[in-house]
């Protein structure tokens, strides 16, 4: 493996020659102690991580596949706040078995979602560790700190809007792992299936156009739709409840559910699908639909914020369902 030296200025190499770190808040980048900015009005900031083992298994996830599931992870917390993305600094833990090609494949898929999301990476640090990680923080900005959306704002009366469907990621992860369930979906969906593992595509144009058309709570869907929906009840003192029909379930989700002994609501809230939460006053959610139908498909009315506290989720079949999602602990 090159040295330290060397792999960083190939990533720097890459990075650059991708477009992925230049921005007008930049006044000096990667190559120097420390990066220089001079954004305008507020910031938010994220802090995320991917560790070999915990959210990826090398076996399964190719080097660029795992460079785009860390900059998505951090990144969807810039779309839940409604903050435009804007500089990116990664950390990675590099085992001594990552070759330059491996290398490559990571810069690419982190060079690749940060020019998709307009955002830059102007800084970072590279050390040697047991396994391969990569720790991001994101920097976003808004005009002025009304301008983002916390998890603490929803109202009883507010609609609750998901951007898009649901379990598409936990079916993808089942399919990645488990060759047996090669047959169990049409291989055109469950390409699709695998692509919300292996290239994740955090709703930040659905986030800012939530933010502008009103919403009074966000949060992004990582660690499941249930878990989630508990994190912005909390935080806002109510009660959410939620009703995940099956227009809110990814296609091909019920299939793998099935042939994993599973129900299809389970596979819907285990999480990394990256889509957002909203909670928008009532008179306004047809509003807030059609600004984010400008940005990404299937965003659905899914549930009503209520007086009280928890959530209740039902799934397709009407039955209230009890799930946990992901925890980083635990699991």
């Amino acid at each position: 493996m090159l040295g330290e030296f060397e792999l960083i200025g190939r990533l720097r190499e890459r990075i650059a020659a991708a477009g992925a770190d230049g921005s007008p808040n930049v006044v000096l980048g990667s190559g120097d102690d420390a990066a220089i900015t001079c954004p305008p009005g507020v910031t938010a900031t994220s802090v995320d991580a991917v560790v070999d083992g915990v959210h990826f298994r090398r076996s399964t996830f190719p080097p660029r596949a795992i460079g785009r599931k860390a900059l998505a992870a951090a990144l969807s917390d810039l779309a839940a706040l409604g903050a435009t993305p804007g500089e990116i600094y990664v950390q990675a833990g590099l085992p001594g078995d990552i070759g330059e090609a491996d290398v490559d494949g990571l810069a690419d898929g982190m060079a690749e979602i940060a020019r998709e999301a307009g955002a830059a990476i102007v800084g970072g640090d590279v050390v040697s560790a047991p396994v391969l990680f990569l720790a991001v923080t994101v920097v976003g900005h808004a005009e002025a700190v009304g301008s983002l959306v916390t998890r603490a704002g929803a109202t009883p009366g507010d609609m609750v809007i998901g951007t898009g469907r649901l379990g598409g990621a936990a079916a993808g992860l089942w399919l990645l792992e488990e060759e047996r369930l090669a047959d169990a979906v049409d291989p055109s969906v469950a390409e699709e299936l695998r692509k919300r593992q292996l290239a994740p595509a955090p709703r930040i144009a659905a986030g800012l156009a939530l933010a502008r058309a009103g919403a009074s709570a966000m949060i992004d869907i990582s660690d499941g739709v249930a878990a989630d929906a508990l994190h912005l009840a909390r935080a806002s003192g109510v009660r959410i409840e939620l009703d995940i029909g099956a227009a809110m379930i990814a296609p091909g989700v019920k299939a793998v559910a099935a042939a994993t002994g599973r129900e299809e609501i389970a596979l819907a809230g285990g999480g990394e699908d990256y889509e957002l939460l909203a909670c928008v006053p009532a008179e306004r959610a047809d509003a807030a639909l059609s600004a984010v139908r400008e940005t990404t498909s299937d965003p659905a009315i899914c549930g009503r914020v209520e007086r009280g506290e928890g959530v209740v989720l039902r799934g397709p079949s009407g039955r209230e369902a009890s799930i946990e999602g992901f925890d980083q602990i635990r699991s």
